[in-house]
This record gives structure tokens, sequence and C-alpha cells, in this order.
């Protein structure tokens, strides 16, 4: 080989060197960025399973509640002011929209709602109780949301109608309304979970 023609491709691996450098560069940027995202993604994953965890601290505390004043005519009303918020209602609230993400209906004001507490992982739990009823007062005597439980006001008539028959008599149907309790977590990272229970 002459000596000009080993001159010109002196530079030629150089060149060729310097394409693959940048071209690992770009990889190793390209798999850096996607091994972030991934962290990012499981870490916000893991806060909102956090927050959705902490929710039941507060259907509990709702739940308490509802058993303390089950009695008397107590839910028969809204009850503003209970335990530092305004935890009961005694309709279910048609026009109110619990998780705002409705443009047609009033958004609930949580800061209003009963304030559990916060977590250790930092997650404030707030709740709020309506019963499922059309318009507030006694159960019998206006439109709500029933169940049959083993336990809880029984029904029975002279007549079947309403209830079970069995030969001549009446079986005593046991009623109840349902209540839903709605749950708000708010935790790091601006994250906001709901959480909804219906029990009786």
């Amino acid at each position: 080989m002459s000596a000009a023609l080993r001159l010109r491709q002196q530079g030629v691996v150089l060149f060729i060197a310097l394409i693959v450098l940048v071209a690992m560069s770009l990889a190793g940027i390209a798999m850096m960025r996607s091994v972030g995202t991934g962290t990012l993604i499981a870490s916000n994953l893991a806060f909102k399973q956090s927050a959705t965890s902490a929710a039941d601290w507060g259907i509990e505390a709702g739940r308490t509640w509802l058993t303390v004043n089950s009695g008397g005519n107590t839910l028969y009303s809204d009850v503003p002011a209970v335990t530092g918020g305004n935890a009961y209602y005694s309709t279910w609230q048609s026009g109110v929209d619990l998780l705002g993400q409705s443009s047609t209906l009033t958004p609930y004001d949580w800061s209003g709602a009963v304030a559990v507490g916060t977590d250790a992982a930092g997650n404030s739990v707030k709740y709020v109780i309506q019963r499922m009823c059309e318009a507030p007062g006694d159960p019998a005597s206006t439109n709500c949301i029933k169940a049959s439980a083993a336990a809880g006001g029984a029904v029975s008539s002279s007549g079947s109608k309403g209830a079970g028959g069995y030969g001549g008599g009446v079986l005593s149907v046991p009623v109840n309304t349902f209540y839903r309790i709605t749950v708000q977590v708010s935790g790091p990272r601006n994250t906001v979970s709901y959480v909804q229970a219906t029990v009786f």
C-alpha cells in the first residue's frame, strides 16, 4: 500500500469512533430517563395506595359516629358542626358533587367536612355522611333506600303486603335505611383519593 493511501485512511477510524461514542451516550441518557420515569410512576402509585388505605380510618370514624347517634330522631335532620365539621346530612343531596368532577352539579366544600386526623404517612383524612333519603324526617314517611337486615326496626302489618307470609301469619321484616360515608384523603405530592362505603 502506498504512503499516500495510508495517510488518507488515518482519520476515518477517529471519525467512526466519535459517532459510536455519541450514539452510546444518547442510549445511556435515554436509559437513565426511562428508569427515572419508572421510579416516579412507582412512587406515585405507592402514594395513591397509601392514601386509599388511609380512607379506612375515615370509614370507621363515620360508622362509629352513626352507631353512637342512631338512637331517637337525631338522624332525621341535618346535623352540622358534628365533631368539628358538617358530618351528617339527612338526604342524599342529589345536586351535590362530592368528587368535584361534574360541570353541572355543585361541588362539595370539603373544608367543612369532619377532619379525622393525619396519619404517619402525611395523609389527611376527612369524611361526610349522607342518609340515602329524598327528604329529611322519619324514614317511614319519606322515600329512602332501605334494605332488610337481621337487626333494626322490624316492620309488620295485619296483611302480607310488604312482608313475607307463612300460613295465616305475617312474618316480621326488619328494614334499615342506608347511609353513605364518603372519605377524602389528601396526601403528599398532591395525592387525593376518595372512598365511599354504604352501611345500614
